[in-house]
């Protein structure tokens, strides 16, 4: 896992090292760095050594000095590739470096590489024949890519605010991309925060051309469901076979490390999966757990995540934590976040990497479970959307917003009346945006006011509009799980992973993100993940072979934080600063209407805060 940044055109080498040093978190092993003023081209690299510790080092050359590589992330298949492209007629330098592949595995595949690779990366390789630079992102997005483009200009980087060193990099917002963090809690990719900078989507390709700056992007991956409907129940013990096999081999593959790991263990389903997968052969032992509990009991779930632990025997590693000392952290996680999410479980997150880092480099994750297997409270709401539309007319809907809006605000997580307002929110919209309006931190016509100027639901949600009108003959359950999949999993989850986890200099790897179990996903139709209301139906079929009922069976809670409570008691300093173009006395507003519990703005204000750190934070950078 590293961090890596380089430009084309305009700048010095100066420019390149405070590009460079400033992913010194993402990489504190190691530097390297390369410059030809005479093309020009730069390459940063910032090291976390996690495989061929010894001679992996970065920027990594082919044996003719003419093809460059600078890599973040892992490659799960890199063996396999290197005894392939070994019988071609390649000459490996290293004993089993993965980035080593990415060079050879470009003179001999070119842009078609990337569809190769079984992992997690984002690498920037560069052709002195071709006279080209290529860029690639994973097929989720789970390593990050941000660029930016000009006449004179084309510069990358891991993080935003090494972008932003570069010279010809502005901070100025970008109002698309602010509007559209209020709209879904995220800036789903391409957008980027400032003007003129951008995010390679995951599944997507770059190639510029050195001589001219001109680049295309093209997309090889995407995720589209192609479900076998000549699947039934007959099948059923079979899929779970597969299922099974599959996941014990992606987790597998992702044991792959010269440094120690560790599983992340929430005691929820998808994590005790992953442990299950990898230990239930008897070698619990062989594995550290790592859980972050809370003193609060309503947010707690360090229990059944010992449950787990105990029965497999692993190094089970508890830290408990007081939830009101966790909020002082606030500023400090915020303020390393790079770019404003709105997604408040980044606390929780950054925590139990920071705790996981003391003992290990890397950890296995179960991100990506409630998206492929419809885990989320949506797809059963989605019925209920059905019903509701069939029995209440439209002049009926406005009058039941407002009668909701009369119950008491509760400070719980996920409680009766926040669940009903969300509902009845996102039943305002079309089906094709009801989804990301359910999970918005503002409506549209707030958003219009924050920002003063107009903004239409069509404009701010037009990636999920687009994404499910693209198939009519899909069913809402199938297109709700390409929206999760595709922008949520994406611009959400996975950003709040690498973030909490690069904060730390830890290795995250989420094993349901392996290319095999995918496809067996994608081809999986949605009544093996959603049956009469029980989701994860399949995955829970395999969790009972290896997990107790206590832990299959149990409610469904989230990495929760008292976050209505926190922001209703949250210095009065707190949304003092202003944000350029923004209109503060909406803020002030909704400050003061949450704090006397007129109103409930939780997701909007915790935005609002990252938004707000993001910027104040960027503005002391650039002062320094």
């Amino acid at each position: 896992m590293c961090g890596i940044a380089g430009f084309v055109g305009s700048g010095s080498a100066s420019d390149l090292k405070n590009m460079t040093d400033a992913l010194w978190h993402r990489g504190p092993d190691g530097s390297g760095m390369f410059e030809d003023a005479s093309l020009p081209v730069f390459l940063g690299h910032r090291r976390l050594a996690i495989v061929d510790v010894e001679t992996g080092h970065q920027p990594m050359w082919n044996e003719t000095h003419d093809v460059a590589v600078i890599f973040n992330g892992e490659i799960y298949n890199h063996a396999e590739l290197r005894t392939e492209l070994t019988t071609l007629g390649h000459r490996f330098a290293t004993a089993h470096s993965d980035t080593e592949v990415l060079v050879h595995g470009w003179e001999e595949w070119g842009t078609d590489l990337p569809i190769r690779l079984n992992g997690m990366f984002s690498f920037a390789i560069f052709d002195r024949r071709q006279a080209c630079m290529f860029l690639a992102r994973d097929r989720f997005g789970e390593k990050p890519m941000y660029y930016a483009q000009g006449k004179s200009h084309f510069a990358f980087a891991s993080e935003l605010d090494a972008l932003t060193q570069h010279p010809s990099v502005t901070t100025e917002l970008n109002m698309t991309a602010v509007s559209k963090l209020f709209s879904y809690g995220y800036i789903p990719a391409p957008h980027a925060l400032y003007e003129g900078t951008n995010k390679l989507p995951g599944g997507h390709w770059l190639r510029l051309d050195i001589r001219t700056l001109q680049s295309t992007i093209q997309a090889y991956s995407t995720f589209t469901l192609e479900p076998d409907e000549s699947l039934g129940d007959a099948d059923e013990e079979r899929l779970v076979d597969e299922l099974h096999a599959l996941l014990e081999q992606a987790a597998k593959r992702r044991l792959m490390s010269d440094v120690p790991l560790g599983v992340f263990l929430s005691g929820g389903l998808d994590s005790s999966v992953v442990l299950g997968s990898l230990a239930s052969n008897g070698r619990g032992g062989d594995y550290s757990t790592f859980t972050i509990g809370f003193t609060e009991k309503s947010f707690d779930e360090s229990g059944y995540a010992r449950t787990v632990a105990d029965a497999f025997g692993t190094r089970h590693h508890l830290r408990t934590l007081n939830l009101e000392e966790a909020r002082n952290l606030i500023p400090e996680v915020l303020n390393r976040l790079d770019e404003p999410l709105g997604d408040a479980s980044i606390l929780p997150t950054s925590l139990l990497a920071s705790f996981t880092r003391e003992n290990v480099k890397v950890a296995l994750s179960g991100d990506g479970g409630d998206e492929l297997f419809a885990g989320y409270d949506p797809f059963r709401a989605l019925k209920l959307a059905e019903r509701y539309e069939r029995i209440m007319p439209k002049w009926g809907h406005g009058a039941a917003r407002k009668l909701v809006d009369l119950l008491p605000i509760s400070n719980k997580n996920m409680s009766l009346d926040f669940k009903l307002r969300r509902g009845l929110l996102g039943m305002s919209y079309d089906e094709s945006v009801r989804i990301p309006a359910w999970m918005s931190p503002l409506e549209p016509d707030d958003i219009s006011d924050l920002l003063q100027m107009p903004v239409r639901p069509e404009d701010v949600y037009s990636e999920a509009a687009e994404l499910w009108n693209r198939d009519p003959s899909k069913s809402s359950i199938d297109k709700a799980l390409e929206f999760f999949t595709t922008f949520y999993l994406q611009d959400d989850i996975l950003t709040k992973a690498d973030r909490a986890s690069m904060m730390h200099s830890l290795e995250t790897r989420a094993v349901f993100l392996d290319n095999d179990l995918v496809d067996f996903c994608r081809k999986l139709p949605n009544r093996f993940k959603l049956r009469n209301g029980e989701r994860k139906y399949l995955l829970k079929k395999v969790a009972r072979r290896i997990l107790s009922p206590s832990i299959v069976d149990r409610k469904k809670k989230g990495f929760g934080i008292p976050l209505a409570h926190w922001m209703k008691h949250m210095p009065a300093d707190a949304s003092t600063a202003r944000v350029p173009g923004l209109d503060q006395q909406v803020s002030d507003k909704a400050w003061a209407d949450h704090r006397a519990g007129k109103a409930d703005w939780r997701l909007f204000l915790w935005t609002w805060l990252s938004l707000q750190h993001t910027v104040s934070s960027q503005v002391k950078r650039s002062a320094a």
